[in-house]
């Protein structure tokens, strides 16, 4: 997703809007949930050259899909993410202080929209995703989904009680 700015020039002011379908990078997404690599991303993005760089602002719509946290249902959404990214043409970069984050840079008047877009659609899927808030997802013990048999469990006996237990039984012969 290399974008080439050079008809920008380095004169502030100057702007292009780009409307564009590309493929989805790979690794676009965390365990769970995620935009499959070759999918349709869409941008509508705005290129402005400013006194430091270009600063890329606007949105990419891609669809997301995974599988519940709970019951491992397949789950899918639309999601449309803002962007808002200065890249800093050579020379023009503040140095990185401690704890401040990378800083993206215009190279031989070329731009990589794939880490801004990236850092913008991870940091917008959910952690634990869920099909409905109140799923009840699986069984711990025999993994039997939970939504389709109400009142289900399992009588769990303590392994210290079990010889306890077994005297109890009425069948139990002295």
């Amino acid at each position: 997703m290399v974008i080439d700015v050079k008809d920008l020039g380095r004169s502030p002011g100057s702007m292009r809007v780009l409307e564009e379908h590309v493929a989805a990078p790979s690794d676009l997404g965390v365990a769970l949930i995620g935009v499959q690599e070759g999918s349709d991303v869409e941008l509508a993005l705005r290129l402005e050259a400013v006194y430091e760089g270009i600063l890329v602002s606007g949105t990419a719509a891609v669809d997301v899909v995974g599988e519940c946290g709970r019951c491992l249902d397949p789950l899918g959404y639309d999601l449309e993410v803002d962007i808002q990214e200065l890249f800093f043409y050579e020379g023009n970069v503040p140095k990185a202080e401690e704890g401040e984050e990378e800083q993206y840079r215009v190279d031989h008047d070329l731009i990589d929209l794939e880490p801004v877009l990236r850092d913008a659609v991870v940091t917008m899927l959910p952690f634990q995703p869920v099909c409905r808030e109140d799923c009840q997802g699986l069984c711990s013990e025999c993994g039997a989904r939970l939504e389709d048999e109400p009142g289900h469990h399992h009588e769990v006996l303590d392994p210290r009680w079990a010889a306890l237990a077994d005297m109890a039984k009425p069948d139990r012969q002295n």
